[in-house]
């Protein structure tokens, strides 16, 4: 009896969340040590991949245009890229122009133990 007792399903609740009222120093030093790493690995690894695919009189011009693009793709993430990801949604999908150039961020996103600009720069 005790046996079939124990076979039958029980409900289960999940405990409540519980997120911690700040940021982490730690948690924002892995973030952006991270972060510093990413780009001196993918740079360098681009710069090299695709200089290898031209001939050595080209190798500088591809340098010069990999770190071209790497630049205007960073600042198109800071004027309108981070909104539409991160934004607060207003349209459904997308997400609003409320953080356009990085404007009224947050001190600390809700769930996370970082500053929201060091989010946004990750």
């Amino acid at each position: 009896m005790v046996l079939a007792t124990a076979a039958l399903p029980h409900v289960a609740h999940a405990q409540e969340a519980v997120y911690p009222a700040g940021n982490d120093g730690g948690d924002t030093a892995w973030v952006l040590a991270s972060t510093a790493l990413v780009l001196l690995m993918t740079l360098p690894g681009l710069a090299l991949f695709y200089g290898g695919l031209v001939r050595a009189k080209n190798f500088l011009s591809v340098l010069l245009q990999i770190g071209a693009v790497a630049s205007v793709a960073s600042v198109l993430w800071i004027v309108v890229g981070y909104t539409l990801a991160f934004g607060p949604v207003s349209t459904g999908v997308i997400g609003g122009g409320l953080n356009l150039m990085l404007a009224n961020l947050g001190n600390v996103r809700e769930g996370l133990t970082i500053p929201e600009s060091t989010f946004a720069l990750f």
